[in-house]
């Protein structure tokens, strides 16, 4: 099968229609960065056990108030699994206090009381609760979680100024010496700086510069280098080698503001907005692709007659060729063969492998303009998904000449592999679909990656589903 028809559009992405005969990897880059020792650990994180512990005994704390219910065991358990469930996510940059914690710590007991109370009653209704035994079991509850929290983060907070975690900072000399100066005067933090990285010394006294691979292999391997705090905007896309090295090596990343201005976001390390980089594999292995076969399994089936009919339709409209079959770079670099309806007459396979965009409408039959209007040629792909060459929801994915040439020159493009392409995604909700920024894409799809959620793919499913119909196709 040969290619449809593409005209040159320079300076804006291609479409999804072309071939490419040739596979073409992301490339890695001239410079992987510094070999630092991969035999080292990861970073461990704190244990939970100790909050559980406290939280669980903040409960058994609480259960004398229910003396006068005659509290059944299964009360007792009920509260306790209650007040476990609902455990905050992710991962602070710095140890919380007391007063940190007091609204999440009453939230959570308040629920867990309510729902508690509700069950219980609808099992017992003779022992019902009191509003009077609420409050008083929440009151003594709340009080001993913060207390017990209080001296196990108290703990936490002597133990990381005895052994403070080494970091490297990386970033332009004057803003990281300022970032490191900050750091190192708020030991709370847990955080210290050993060495900056930067392309060429400030002349000022203060933390270390590095300045060559060497010599941060040797910071990292003599101070035993746990943290990495990236403080520059474009950090992350000048020294992503060294950056992936670092955290391959065990060092967390943090992603650090140095602006005065405000950023919404609830991390901060010694007053600055921070954010926490991810460069491990996608997260949503196993439910992710859950959702993906039993959304195109069953879509398949509901819309079979509706294939078969367009089919049809373009065998008799259009000549032979109804499936157009193209190969695209998926997860991890790896190329697969995408499908979709031929929705214009083939042409020259270079040709297509190489031009941006697909050549005028007015060339289609109207019933092939319909389905690229309405992105109804892209059905076909739940059969990629169902395969598992696809995701419902992703990044697109691309032609392998146009893989290599945007990863040479948007930095972060060859991040997106990170996780399976998807049919549509949080780039194409937001109206980047055809002829659009690809510095813009690349910026909601690797976004999309790192706040993977379940709820957020329905989320942008049901959007999708929503503005289906649209004037114009992808």
């Amino acid at each position: 099968m040969t290619a449809e028809h593409t005209v040159p559009s320079p300076g804006v992405p291609p479409q999804d229609h072309g071939f490419s005969p040739v596979s073409v990897m992301p490339p890695r880059g001239p410079d992987d960065g510094p070999r630092l020792p991969p035999s080292r650990p990861p970073a461990r994180p704190d244990s939970p056990v100790p909050l559980l512990v406290a939280d669980t005994a903040a409960v058994l704390l609480a259960v004398p108030v229910l003396a006068g219910a005659r509290p059944h065991p299964l009360l007792v358990a009920l509260l306790i699994g209650a007040s476990l469930l609902p455990r905050p996510r992710g991962e602070p940059a710095w140890t919380p206090g007391l007063l940190d914690e007091l609204p999440a710590v009453c939230g959570r007991a308040a629920v867990a009381w309510l729902a508690t109370a509700a069950l219980w009653a609808a099992y017992r209704p003779e022992q019902a609760l009191s509003a009077g035994t609420l409050l008083a079991g929440l009151a003594v509850q709340v009080t001993a979680g913060c207390v017990l929290r209080a001296v196990v983060h108290g703990r936490r907070l002597a133990a990381l100024r005895r052994h403070p975690h080494a970091a490297l900072v990386i970033g332009p000399a004057a803003t990281a010496q300022r970032v490191a100066a900050a750091v190192l005067r708020h030991p709370g933090c847990g955080v210290r700086p050993v060495g900056i990285v930067a392309g060429q010394a400030d002349g000022g006294e203060g933390v270390p510069v590095l300045r060559t691979d060497e010599e941060v292999e040797r910071a990292v391997i003599q101070n035993g280098v746990r943290a990495v705090l990236a403080v520059h905007p474009s950090v992350r896309a000048e020294q992503e080698p060294l950056l992936r090295s670092l955290a391959a090596s065990g060092c967390v990343v943090w992603e650090v503001d140095a602006d005065a201005g405000p950023r919404p976001t609830p991390e901060r390390l010694a007053g600055f907005a921070c954010r926490r980089l991810d460069f491990g594999p996608a997260r949503g292995g196993v439910s992710k692709r859950m959702l993906d076969i039993l959304v195109s399994g069953a879509l398949l089936l509901l819309v079979s007659p509706l294939l078969l009919v367009f089919a049809v339709t373009l065998r008799m409209s259009d000549g032979p060729g109804v499936v157009f079959r193209q190969e695209r770079i998926g997860r991890n670099g790896k190329p697969f063969t995408l499908l979709k309806f031929r929705t214009h007459r083939p042409a020259d396979e270079h040709e297509s492998a190489t031009r941006w965009s697909v050549a005028g409408e007015h060339e289609m039959s109207r019933f092939c303009r319909m389905l690229r209007r309405t992105s109804l040629d892209e059905l076909l792909q739940l059969w990629n998904v169902l395969r598992g060459d696809m995701s419902l929801v992703g990044p697109r994915p691309e032609r392998p000449y146009f893989v290599t040439q945007f990863s040479q020159t948007h930095p972060g493009y060859a991040e997106r592999h990170r996780m399976r392409t998807g049919i549509t995604g949080l780039a194409q909700i937001h109206g980047l679909r055809g002829d659009t920024s690809i510095e813009d894409r690349c910026r909601f799809d690797n976004a999309y990656i790192d706040d993977w959620s379940l709820w957020g793919d329905v989320c942008i499913l049901l959007r999708t589903a929503v503005t289906l119909v649209r004037p114009t196709g992808s």
